[in-house]
């Protein structure tokens, strides 16, 4: 998995506070308190939209 995993670019993003309150409220609510599931959710969805 690891050499999957070294070709991906890694990129660093930066939310403001609201929007981490939102991200923890949808992590709560959608993916059991877990954020980074929700940042991949909603990256998920902003991606397929970028597509259409």
């Amino acid at each position: 998995m690891n050499d999957v995993l070294s070709d991906l670019e890694e990129v660093t993003v930066e939310f403001d506070e609201e929007t981490l309150e939102a991200l923890d409220e949808k992590a709560f609510r959608d993916h059991r308190d877990n954020r980074e599931a929700a940042i991949r959710d909603l990256l998920d969805q902003w991606l397929k939209e970028r597509e259409e």
